[in-house]
């Protein structure tokens, strides 16, 4: 399995016997800002790989997939591991773009540490993309290390200074660069340590207060009160002690290095590689998720120890043409090794199919374990905890499973996912494809946890729930093309169509009456029905007042359960189930011989459609309650957005310094495209939910 286009030879990485001598970390960055350049950048450097690919040519190791190399940017998370000092650094490339946030939340949940990749000329207007900014937010809350790379300093629209400036401004106190730019005039030639004071002579200007600033920040957030009354005291400071203190204030959470780097240029790479593999913390420094029994009894917490219980989780699953299922995993506990049975959990906490169960328990015996890079899968003896993982073959293994050990079965918990809430209806393009349709969305849903399967009973329809535009080009391509693995096959879309009720308009006493006779028993039933609209959400109601027996006792239910019938069937060609309705059977006749239970069921539903003749019917539309979280500079737009489809709002409330939560009822037709048009209208910076709330008169749009 390839794991570059360009079909050159890879050497290979080998698995660390110890957590201490790995670093996970997550490269987070907007689409376009450079991340998986830079990744083919440290590839290179490190030997990993004989040369740099590109995006361009569809050429890098972390952009193998079809719809990646396509779209020119990264769609799934991928894993390439390079080796400094001693030290497997796996770097977990994720997409940027916002319909794609499920492979980012894969990636930050199996890294230990996150390095924020920022175009060096983001910051020339002062900000920092707002997604971004929430990504480095999301970290925060959770105490993760971070650390920021400024890349492409050598492009035509760079202003590193300013770009600094402006991550200090946006992501907050302890963001500080450990290096300044060295400069010929116009062109970046070096990067100036300024905590090392190399290279010798050639101290940019205003380095010696940069240092003086950048000292002073990593002695507080590393809480190193002796240490300060010795800085403060006038003492040179050994750097050997200072770096000690750095990678305390990065572990903590607390202080995040910035460093200038040019991938085409090689400037800068040594100084990450630096930062990353001294700076960052091992798996041994790192909490790790809760777990439990698979029954959901407790469990100690689990350390990173590969003579531990063995516990790895799924991060992604993909398919390849020769190998089949491929299964990433990150080990938090134990060792995994080829030829041994463990135990797979899957207990989602949203079911992958809309109105489904998704719990499943299986053993299943590992045949190979591998080191992945990219595409390409390296076989090894042995994978210890804190390290990643490519195991093959796991037939049961979807993403957010656990691989324990079978005679020890655990469960890690589930790690956070939005909601896809955007719908897209897909039909096989031939009867023929039928078969092979329903098979790939089974594997492509159980590789994607942020995609949800719904098979609508009411309009028949087959709809998936997506991310975004983005994703869904990227689903419905896999869909075509066999599910990454598979033969293809014909899919089109459809207008995804909203079910509708209807309802009574009015109240009215009729007849429904069914009589025939064609020669022995006959059909005979006449009922008097009185219907009357209720309530919404009321449901249907039904009563008898029938008196003296004129429809015999044994035939009343018949007379409901066909007015249920026709509730269910509807009225109209579209079969919108009829809600909201009273039925009183007031009265009635019957035939010794000729009535049955049949005849007074087909009597009941002629009754509901004499009533709706009688006195017609009102369509009922589903209503959302929709609750957005956006900046306030957003929310005026927002709001204007919701009016105009027909939403009303309910409230406005504060969540937080400078963002507001609106919450308003919006009709289901109008909130189909909701997702792709908000996000276009803030910026990416806004989310929202939805939830069913209740059917009411539908309004013209």
């Amino acid at each position: 399995m390839a794991g570059r286009a360009s079909g050159a030879r890879t050497r290979t990485v080998t698995a660390p016997v110890s957590p201490a001598q790995i670093r996970n970390v997550v490269l987070v960055g907007p689409s376009g800002s450079g991340k998986t350049t830079l990744v083919e950048a440290l590839l290179a450097h490190t030997g990993t790989v004989p040369r740099a690919g590109s995006v361009a040519d569809g050429t890098t190791v972390c952009d193998h997939d079809p719809a990646a190399v396509r779209q020119q940017r990264s769609v799934a998370l991928s894993v390439a591991p390079v080796v400094h000092d001693g030290i497997k650094i796996n770097l977990i490339d994720t997409p940027g773009y916002g319909d794609f946030v499920g492979e980012l939340r894969a990636g930050l949940r199996a890294a230990d540490a996150a390095l924020f990749v920022v175009a060096a000329d983001e910051g020339r207007e002062g900000r920092i993309d707002p997604a971004t900014v929430a990504q480095w937010e999301e970290c925060a809350a959770v105490g993760m290390p971070r650390a920021v790379v400024v890349a492409r300093c050598d492009g035509p629209r760079a202003d590193l200074e300013a770009t600094i400036a402006a991550c200090q401004a946006s992501f907050g106190d302890g963001v500080a660069p450990l290096y300044l730019p060295i400069r010929i005039g116009e062109r970046l030639t070096g990067i100036y340590g300024l905590l090392s004071r190399t290279p010798a002579g050639q101290a940019p200007p205003g380095s010696r207060e940069a240092r003086a600033s950048l000292i002073e920040g990593i002695i507080e957030q590393s809480e190193d009160e002796s240490l300060m009354e010795r800085y403060l005291g006038g003492e040179d400071i050994e750097f050997a002690t200072l770096v000690d203190d750095l990678e305390t204030a990065v572990a903590r959470g607390a202080f995040h290095p910035v460093v200038p780097v040019c991938a085409a240029g090689g400037i800068g790479l040594d100084a990450l590689l630096e930062v990353l593999a001294g700076g960052f913390p091992s798996p041994l420094e790192h909490p790790l998720p809760a777990v439990s029994g698979v029954d959901g009894s407790p469990h100690e917490p689990l350390t990173a120890d590969p003579d531990g219980p063995l516990a790895a989780e799924v991060v992604r699953t993909a398919a390849d043409a020769y190998v089949g299922r491929v299964s990433l995993v990150r080990v938090f506990s134990g060792t995994l090794r080829p030829d041994t049975v463990v135990h797979v959990s899957g207990h989602t906490a949203v079911p992958r199919q809309r109105g489904g169960e998704h719990d499943h328990d299986d053993d299943e015996r590992l045949a190979h374990v591998h080191v992945p890079l990219g595409a390409a899968l390296h076989e090894v003896d042995a994978v210890v905890a804190g390290d990643i993982a490519a195991l093959t073959k796991l037939g049961s293994a979807e993403t957010g499973d656990t691989v324990s050990d079978a005679a020890h079965p655990l469960l890690l918990s589930c790690w956070n996912l939005p909601e896809p809430l955007l719908p897209v209806a897909v039909v096989p393009r031939t009867r023929g494809d039928e078969d092979a349709l329903v098979r790939t969305l089974g594997r492509i849903v159980a590789a994607d946890p942020t995609l949800v399967l719904e098979r609508n009973p009411e309009t028949h329809q087959t709809v998936l729930w997506c991310m975004g535009e983005a994703h869904a080009d990227v689903v419905l391509s896999r869909l075509r093309a066999g599910g990454a693995g598979g033969s293809g096959i014909g899919v089109d879309t459809e207008p995804v169509r909203v079910p509708m009720r209807v309802t009574l308009a009015g109240s009215a006493r009729v007849t429904g009456r069914h009589v025939k006779q064609s020669g022995g028993h006959g059909q005979y039933a006449v009922c008097h029905v009185e219907f009357e609209p209720l309530p919404r959400g009321a449901g249907f109601e039904f009563r008898s007042a029938v008196v003296g027996g004129s429809v015999p006792t044994q035939f009343v239910p018949s007379v409901e359960k066909g007015i249920r019938a026709q509730l269910e069937r509807g009225l109209d060609d579209e079969r919108h189930p009829v809600v909201d309705v009273r039925a009183t059977l007031v009265d009635g006749k019957a035939h010794s011989v000729d009535s049955s239970d049949a005849a007074f069921q087909t009597a009941g539903a002629l009754a509901l459609r004499e009533a709706a003749a009688a006195c017609g019917t009102v369509l009922l539309e589903p209503f959302d309650e929709v609750v957005v979280r956006i900046p306030d500079e957003h929310l005026g737009a927002v709001l204007g957005d919701l009016s105009a489809r027909r939403g009303r709002v309910l409230g406005t409330e504060v969540a937080g310094p400078g963002r507001s939560v609106v919450r308003a009822e919006v009709p289901c037709t109008e909130l189909l495209r909701y997702a792709v048009d908000l996000r276009a209208t803030t910026s990416g910076t806004a989310t929202f939910t939805r939830g069913f709330a209740r059917y009411d008169v539908a309004t013209d749009p």
